[in-house]
């Protein structure tokens, strides 16, 4: 199996590891792999990187970093018989921990070798045409990212410090949230839309979401003050955010978003300028990812290729 891993050395603790590009190519000496490595230079360098992996005949094209790196490469891989492998080094994680995925850097990388793993197909989605893997939002949530990918150190409890600085700050807005059926108008916090069940570090936004289903949840968060914010922090990581009386919760195909106006959106922790009306849509089983045999995600990979590709399993 061809394989090209692609290292971004500002991501996460890769930022703390210069030796990173060293032990990754004596494992592909030691396994003795048909691979290579590229190391990314700026934003939207790993998806030119994939996109070059793919047509060099990869089959296996591994992200080296955080959900930003997961996404850009992804973005390259959805809609084609590649695979993505992954080895996390984010802040976050989120889609790796809810495919079962090692945070060991050394098992991480083993599992692009290893003869056990297997390939899932997940769903992906894109909010206004942007693609995202994990989850997107807007308010709250795309404030804090945008505020924490300016920060120089990262990790959770910077992360907590900088939610409960926004919350201080932002202001509630109304928003109409519509499933194609029936629309709603909510005064919220957050809007989230996940693939997965959790943003990261075991924060789950969305208990119960697969990436396997077909479908997006949404969670619309209404406002709460700094004791509030606390309850629903507690309940974010013991896994019950969806009892709260201040969470809605909404989930399909296609999703729509509307505010008063344009905002910020994030997409797998990464943000962008968007307009007022955002639309959100699942793209079902429509990226290969290579997972331990052992993973919460029970899809088989199918056989199957887009036009134009040739099928090629590990």
């Amino acid at each position: 199996m061809k394989t090209r891993f692609i290292l971004n050395p500002s991501s996460g603790r890769n930022r703390l590891r210069p030796w990173l590009p060293g032990m990754i190519r004596n494992f592909i000496q030691v396994q003795g792999l048909e691979a290579e490595l590229a190391v990314t230079e700026g934003p939207g360098h790993a998806t030119a990187l994939a996109r070059a992996a793919i047509a060099a005949g990869c089959t296996q094209v591994v992200a080296v970093g955080g959900d930003g790196t997961m996404n850009e490469v992804a973005q390259a891989l959805r809609h084609t018989p590649a695979e993505l492998g992954l080895v996390p080094c984010g802040s976050g994680n989120g889609l790796a921990l809810h495919l079962g995925l090692p945070l060991s850097l050394a098992q991480a990388l083993a599992l692009t070798a290893s003869p056990t793993a297997r390939v899932t197909t997940i769903d992906t989605g894109e909010a206004n045409g942007k693609p995202f893997f994990n989850a997107m939002g807007i308010g709250l949530d795309a404030v804090v990212s945008d505020r924490f990918n300016r920060l120089t150190h990262r990790g959770l409890p910077v992360y907590a410090r900088t939610v409960l600085g926004v919350i201080r700050e932002l202001r509630p807005e109304r928003v109409v949230i519509s499933d194609g059926a029936a629309a709603e108008e909510l005064e919220v916090l957050l809007v989230a839309v996940a693939n997965s069940d959790q943003y990261g570090n075991h924060a789950r936004i969305a208990p119960g979401a697969r990436v396997d289903d077909g479908a997006l949840d949404l969670v619309a968060i209404r406002p709460v003050g700094l004791v509030g914010a606390v309850s629903l922090a507690v309940r974010l990581f013991a896994g019950n955010l969806h009892r709260s009386p201040g969470v809605r919760r909404f989930r399909g195909d296609r999703l729509i978003i509307e505010r008063v106006g344009p905002g910020l959106l994030h997409t797998d922790g990464e943000t962008h300028a968007a307009g007022a009306r955002i639309e959100v849509r699942v793209q079902p089983r429509s990226l290969r990812v290579r997972v331990p045999a052992r993973s919460r995600v029970t899809t088989p990979s199918p056989d199957w290729a887009p036009a134009g590709f040739a099928l090629q399993l590990p």
